[in-house]
This record gives C-alpha cells, structure tokens and sequence, in this order.
C-alpha cells in the first residue's frame, strides 16, 4: 500500500474517532444520557466540584442550548428567503458560547486552548459564567430559571428586565427549571 493511501486511511480513521455530533438518544432521561456519554457525566460533576453549580443545572441549561450537541451552530439567516447571509449569531458548540464571551473566558480561567465543542471546557465555560452571574446579579446557582434569563439576555439585560416583555423566552426559561427537577429525581436513581 502506498505511503499516500496509508496516510489518508489512517486520516480518515482519526477524523472518524473525532466524537459524536449527535444528540443522545432520549434527552428527557438523564440517566439514559450519562449512560450514552459518561464523559459529559464526569465533566458535569467536575464543573460541580469546582463551582458549586448543580448538575441538573448545568444539563437543563445545556439540552436547552445545545441538545448535547458537540458543534450545534445557531440557524443561517437568509435574505429574500434564499440568500445565505450568515449565521443569526457567534454562538457555537455545547453551550452555544458567543465568540466575545468564550474569549473572555478564555482569558480569565480557560485558557487558550479551551474549545466550545469540548464537553469538559464548555461546562468549565458554564461554571464561571453562571459564578459571574451570581456576583452580579444575585441569582442564586441552582436558581435554573433565572439564570437561564441571564445566561440567554445577558447579566446587563437581565438586571434591565429584557426578558419581560419575551413571553416567548419565560416560557423556554420555565421549561429549564422544570427540566432541572426532572433531571435532579432522575439523576437521584440513577445506578452509577
């Protein structure tokens, strides 16, 4: 065999090994989805440890942002209805972190090499930023709905009130709540 097949065989092998870009299997049991991806269990107890942020939170707020999806990207915008115009936001990976926001991150704990589609990163990334929410706004860490309001409108939206008048995103932010109790008695019978 060549040196250039062998190259491109042994190539293809490692981009197939690059992780699942799908949601897992049944997203609204929490211990089907630590079963499917111990690694995001793992990393959801780490960021818990180390900013005392629940678990149910932190997966309640990712299925919302994300479905567990590695690489989720916001939809395109089109114009005229066929003209691909660019994405509606920055926003990438597990906790759909905009561009500025994960710099910011980076600069203050993630370091350079941190990347958004990295389970263990982006829910390090939620850690902090749900810490950063707390000291400047007073919601509490396992407080899911509202700091699902201030993680979606930001910590200045959010002290404005810009949410209030989006019935649409208090419902979504309820939903987040109420899946963090989901998750909570799930993840409390779940066998290890």
């Amino acid at each position: 065999m060549s040196r250039l097949l062998r190259a491109a065989l042994i190539l293809l092998f490692v981009a197939s090994c690059g992780g699942d870009s799908k949601a897992p299997r049944n997203l609204d049991n929490a211990c089907s989805i630590i079963k499917q991806r111990p690694n995001i269990y793992r990393a959801l107890k780490r960021t818990e440890r180390k900013w005392n942020v629940p678990t149910p939170v932190l997966m309640a707020m990712i299925y919302q942002e994300s479905k567990f999806i590695k690489d989720a990207r916001t939809p395109v915008k089109y114009v005229l209805g066929v003209l691909p115009m660019g994405r509606q936001s920055s926003a990438y990976g597990y906790a759909q972190a905009l561009d500025a926001t994960w710099k910011e991150y980076q600069r203050a704990e993630g370091g350079r090499g941190a990347r958004r589609t990295d389970i263990k990163d982006a829910a390090d990334f939620m850690g902090w930023y749900m810490n950063e929410t707390r000291d400047k706004t007073g919601i509490p860490l396992n407080d899911a709905r509202n700091q699902y309001l201030a993680y979606h409108e930001g910590r200045t939206g959010y002290l404005r009130g810009s949410y209030q008048s989006k019935a649409w995103l208090l419902r979504i932010a309820s939903e987040v709540n109420a899946r963090a109790i989901l998750y909570q008695r799930q993840l409390a019978s779940c066998r290890r």
